[in-house]
This record gives structure tokens, C-alpha cells and sequence, in this order.
């Protein structure tokens, strides 16, 4: 039976991926994020032709909680249940501590961190009204390791590895598994962003920053693909994963072995 799954901060990226992942399986998708409606209205056709699956869009901005609980209310009238989350939304901005917008702080801790309680807090109980459950939260490498000039994403990232740690030993007993990814650098829209900041933050040029900043730290030298994240999500969605909750999952090329 297709599943209800939601993917937040879903129009491109890392989400896309793993949205176009579950609706190939068969699963019904709710997406968000940013974009043009036209651009929006392809990606749900794209979504819906990969097999007999339906997909909606919500519009959730991710630093407002009401509108948070919104999108997983409406997911949950839609599709009758969520049996699916995975959060994902993010943003990035690269400065030194003392001169970071103090406004910058704020929303990329309440997008990248905080949203995800929200989602969570709407989501469980439906959860554990039916007893199963998935939710899995995009973290990052920098959810285990530092990187300078990126204080709030980091803060963020780890604070997300403590979110799904305590959800997940309360859910233990309600067939509901909380986990997270955490992918190194996947050439995605966010990534590409970063590129002439981090440029000029380290006065380097962008290509010297793709190969001695970024691929640097993974031992591959090769970037993450986002589909390889969305087979990874799958499987942490499966009835093979059950006994998989509270921990995390690296996919970095082994950027956090050293």
C-alpha cells in the first residue's frame, strides 16, 4: 500500500531527490519549498509519471510553526496519515562569529534546526496512533565535525543530532524509528551558493575552493550524489530498517573518518 511521506524543503536539491525517490517506489509525496509555480507544477507532474503515485505541493514557510503544522496537517487529510517525514529544509550562510547577521542566526536556526521539532511535534502523533512510523532528519557532516565561518549551520546540524537521539528513545516502544543522514558535499543549489562566499571569505578562487576547500575534506574527492541520499533514505523508510533508530547515518566519502 502507497505510504503518505513528507519531504520539506523539496523543490530542489537533496529533497527533490529523495521526494522523486518514494514516488518511484510507489508512495504518495507532500513537497515544499520555494520555486515558481510553474516550476512547481512541473515537478508534481515529474512526480506523479514516475508511477501511480500523488504528489501535492504546500507552501509551509519553515520559520513559522502555525503554517509548519499546516503542511503536516494537510498532508494527513490528503493521504489519511503521515507515514513518512523527512526533514530537510536548510540554508546556509558562511561568515566569521563576530560579523554574522544576528537575523542570519535566527533563521537558519529556525529553518534548519526548529522546523524539525515542529514537523515532529504534528507529525508523532499520528505516528503513534497507528503505531509505525518513519522520520528522518537531513543532518550533515557538519552535524559530527566543524568547518569555520559556519557557526549556525553547525550549531543547527548537531543540534538536530540531539532532536533525533531524544525522539527516538521516546518513540521506541511505538514502532516509530528516528534517524538521521548526515551526506558530505553534494554539488547542490545550496553548495553552488556557498561557493564565491567561501571564495571570498578565504580570498581563493571558486574552483580553488571546490578542490581544496570543499572535496578536501572528503577522502573520495568526489561529491555526494543527492540520488545516492534519497536510496539511502529508502532504506531507513523500510521494514528492514526497523530495529535502525537514534543513530546516525554518514554518507561523506569519508570525510568524518578522520
Amino acid at each position: 500500500m502507497a505510504r503518505s511521506v513528507v519531504v520539506t524543503g523539496s523543490t530542489s536539491g537533496i529533497g527533490l531527490a529523495i521526494a522523486t525517490a518514494f514516488a518511484a517506489k510507489g508512495d504518495n509525496v507532500t513537497i515544499n519549498g520555494f520555486g515558481k509555480e510553474d516550476e512547481i507544477k512541473a515537478i508534481i507532474e515529474r512526480l506523479e509519471s514516475s508511477s501511480k503515485v500523488k504528489a501535492i505541493y504546500h507552501p509551509a514557510d519553515m520559520t513559522k510553526p502555525a503554517e509548519i503544522a499546516d503542511l503536516i496537517e494537510t498532508a494527513a487529510k490528503t493521504f489519511g496519515t503521515v507515514d513518512v517525514l523527512v526533514n530537510n529544509a536548510g540554508i546556509q550562510h558562511v561568515e566569521k562569529i563576530e560579523d554574522f547577521p544576528i537575523e542570519k542566526w535566527d533563521q537558519i536556526i529556525a529553518i534548519n534546526l526548529s522546523s524539525s521539532f515542529h514537523t515532529m511535534r504534528a507529525a508523532i502523533p499520528l505516528m503513534k496512533a497507528k503505531m509505525h512510523g518513519r522520520i528522518i532528519n537531513i543532518a550533515s557532516a557538519h552535524a559530527l565535525v566543524a568547518s569555520p565561518f559556519k557557526s549556525a549551520y553547525v550549531a543547527a546540524k548537531h543540534g538536530i543530532l540531539g532532536l533525533t537521539k531524544t525522539a527516538a528513545l521516546e518513540l521506541a516502544e511505538f514502532g516509530v524509528t528516528v534517524n538521521a543522514i548526515c551526506p558530505g558535499y553534494v554539488l547542490t543549489p545550496l553548495v553552488e551558493k556557498q561557493i564565491p562566499d567561501t571564495a571570498r571569505a578565504r580570498g581563493m578562487t571558486e574552483e580553488q575552493v571546490k578542490t581544496e576547500v570543499i572535496l578536501k575534506a572528503q577522502p573520495t574527492r568526489e561529491f555526494v550524489k543527492a540520488e545516492e541520499i534519497g536510496a539511502l533514505a529508502l532504506y531507513l523508510a523500510s521494514e528492514e530498517a526497523r530495529q535502525v533508530t537514534g543513530t546516525h547515518i554518514s554518507i561523506d566519502g569519508g570525510w568524518t573518518a578522520a
